[in-house]
């Protein structure tokens, strides 16, 4: 019998069959591997002291949705501040510890996920050989402000250490299938055109395709390496730890996981299904 908890997921996640959707603009889609990030800093002007950056999509300086990766030297450890707007963030390597100035650390390894409410006071630190996350926000633009701006926009903060994920497995949930695959629902909903996140693990060996429908789809390999084609790339591609593949309207993503699986966070505000191919 499923715990309270997975029950719940299973609301959150039960995607039904895909509905039929307005007509859209020809599909489109985007595969960054890691090797072609381009790395910047979060806070430019203070140089090689901030955490490097990178968008994957959208733009940090700007109003607009974004995706980035973010990366800490090992020690690392800001001084208490604010962000002017929440964000989410998913480990990819290292160790993170975010939360209030006086609490004591709890280290959070890969597959960990948290929130930052804007206006809460807290710092991070980092403390990893080498530590990557990556950082969504739904607007902008991404600011850091002093502490004693700080205030309550009624949120509260998620500290999920990768050990407490709940895993359903395809007889709990219809939208995924396949000898040991996986998933957890980390926020939002499946409501028609909500935005959610959820976490997919896939076994070593797999091989099949996430079938989407939504207006927005988009994926990060956060643990692994995964073999990606789709009808719009013209040889397969190797997306290691970082990558990012995303897609608009009907859509077909083919992927194989190497021989240690994958982790992969999606975010969407329509239906996926992952199906096995033989």
């Amino acid at each position: 019998m499923l715990s309270p908890i997975a029950l719940s997921l299973v609301a959150i996640c039960s995607f039904a069959a895909f509905p039929a959707i307005a007509e859209q603009s020809q599909p489109q889609s985007e595969v960054i591997s890691s090797g072609e990030i381009q790395w910047g800093y979060l806070n430019p002007l203070r140089g090689d002291k901030s955490p490097g950056a990178a968008n994957l999509w959208g733009d940090r300086t700007k109003n607009v949705p974004t995706g980035m990766l973010v990366k800490f030297n090992k020690g690392f450890s800001s001084p208490p501040h604010i962000h002017n707007i929440t964000y989410r963030g998913v480990v990819i390597k290292g160790q993170m510890h975010n939360d209030d100035p006086n609490a004591v650390s709890m280290w959070m390894p890969t597959g960990s996920f948290w929130t930052q409410p804007a206006g809460e006071n807290h710092i991070t630190s980092a403390n990893g050989t080498e530590n990557l996350i990556f950082l969504e926000i739904d607007s902008g633009p991404y600011l850091v402000k002093p502490s004693d701006e700080q205030f309550d926009n009624g949120e509260r903060p998620i500290n999920l250490h990768e050990a407490n994920l709940v895993w359903l497995t395809p007889t709990d949930v219809s939208f995924i299938n396949g000898n040991d695959a996986q998933v957890t629902a980390l926020w939002g909903g499946n409501a028609a055109g909500q935005l959610g996140g959820t976490m997919v693990k896939i076994p070593a060996g797999y091989t099949g395709k996430i079938d989407v429908n939504a207006d927005e789809f988009r994926a990060i390999v956060i643990e692994g390496n995964v073999q990606y084609q789709s009808a719009e790339t013209d040889s397969p591609k190797n997306l290691s730890a970082g990558s990012y593949f995303g897609s608009t309207a009907q859509f077909t993503h083919q992927i194989t996981a190497a021989e240690n699986g994958a982790m992969i966070y999606i975010r969407t505000n329509g239906k996926y299904q992952l199906n096995t191919q033989p």
